[in-house]
């Protein structure tokens, strides 16, 4: 399916609001404004999207958000894919996650997880229980299984196309896809093909640090993050009841990792995954709707990553995939790299330039899980 929506012939180089950047970021912050009635127009640099909004496991994560700011985004974000997604054609493919805690330093901190606001609604079940909901599971040796019902997943690669199709066609947005945006100074905005004007401009450039605005973002101690996925054909019939985490999420996420219980479980992970954590691996597998798993992934942090995959790092986290289900068969159909913007203080920069512009950066990775709350909050605010 191309990638590039349906936009309505138009000749008009005036707007309400301008989006730089046709990722999920700047594809919220066009949906929120289309909502309040505003003329909408997303410049896109490429001839479609193809950076890291559709290089993920769409995973709408809620479960594991650091809590307040981002856990609150991601809880909002979630009620909006669940509301969209129907209206734009996008499957829901499956709901909830499983987080398997191995080792008995995890299941402790997932009883403290339970204990906090974001554990309501979530199940610690004991393994055998665990194994009637999730067959696919490996729970030999299991301590326990978080469940949560908050999680959803979509197909990452087609629901951004989708979404924008849909905002196109039933919102009236304006997409210029091939188009490089120069220069903005609200109320112009220069591209490559030309000149426009809006009242408002959100930049939503994503890994792009030293274009736009680059003399802000050079102040803000921000780097890239790269990582490694793949696509895992299992054997027919293997079935997912929802999207997969272990031990090392539980380390990495910071709704689990800020938890004092988490500092054990760290430790005792640097004497027995000690090459997976220097890789920054920890297991997500989702499943897509032909049977296939999206199986990641890792985190290398660099002012300029290095575009090469790494085979060790795509065998361990094979490695850890087979540890936690019961697959028969793994066939590796695709490998990707992915990079978004990473910062080690926030999980989100909101930067307003001037009083007509804002600066909208998720430096987290978190942008699929919630960059429709922040959306809201951007508007709210302006």
């Amino acid at each position: 399916m191309s990638l590039i929506p349906h936009t309505p012939a138009s000749s008009s180089t005036h707007f309400d609001l301008i989006v730089v950047g046709a990722g999920i970021v700047g594809l919220a912050h066009a949906y929120v404004a289309a909502c309040r009635g505003l003329k909408v127009c997303v410049l896109e640099r490429d001839a479609a999207c193809v950076g890291a909004s559709i290089r993920n496991f769409g995973f709408v994560t809620v479960t594991g958000q650091a809590a307040g700011d981002t856990w609150r985004r991601a809880r909002r974000s979630r009620q909006v894919w669940d509301a969209v997604a129907p209206q734009a054609g996008i499957e829901v493919l499956h709901r909830g996650l499983y987080v398997r805690a191995q080792r008995p330093l995890a299941r402790a901190v997932l009883e403290a997880f339970m204990h906090t606001e974001m554990g309501e609604g979530c199940e610690l079940l004991e393994p055998a229980e665990a194994a009637l909901r999730t067959p696919s599971l490996q729970l030999d040796e299991a301590q326990a299984v978080l469940y949560s019902p908050h999680d959803l997943r979509v197909e990452s690669s087609t629901a951004i196309g989708l979404l924008a199709r849909w905002l196109a066609e039933q919102h009236g947005v304006v997409f210029r896809f091939g188009e490089s945006v120069l220069e903005v100074s609200a109320p112009r905005v220069r591209t490559s093909l030309a000149l426009l004007h809006a009242e408002r401009v959100a930049v939503c450039t994503n890994n792009e640090l030293h274009g736009l605005f680059a003399d802000r973002l050079v102040t803000q101690d921000l780097r890239l993050c790269q990582l490694q996925m793949l696509r895992v054909m299992p054997e027919a019939g293997f079935r997912l009841p929802g999207s997969v985490m272990g031990d090392l999420s539980l380390v990495r996420y910071h709704g689990y990792s800020q938890l004092p219980e988490s500092a054990p479980l760290l430790a005792q992970l640097q004497q027995e995954e000690a090459p997976s954590l220097a890789h920054g691996i920890h297991l997500i597998a989702v499943q897509s709707a032909d049977g296939s798993l999206v199986v990641g992934d890792s985190h290398h942090y660099s002012a300029a990553p290095e575009p090469f995959a790494k085979e060790a790092v795509d065998a361990l986290i094979l490695r850890h995939l087979h540890e936690t289900l019961k697959l028969k068969q793994a066939t590796v159909t695709a490998r990707w790299v992915g990079t978004y913007p990473s910062s080690a203080t926030r999980d989100c920069l909101i930067d307003a330039p001037d009083d007509a512009t804002r600066l909208i950066l998720v430096t987290s990775g978190t942008g699929a899980s919630t960059a429709f709350g922040i959306a809201e909050e951007v508007f709210a605010a302006w």
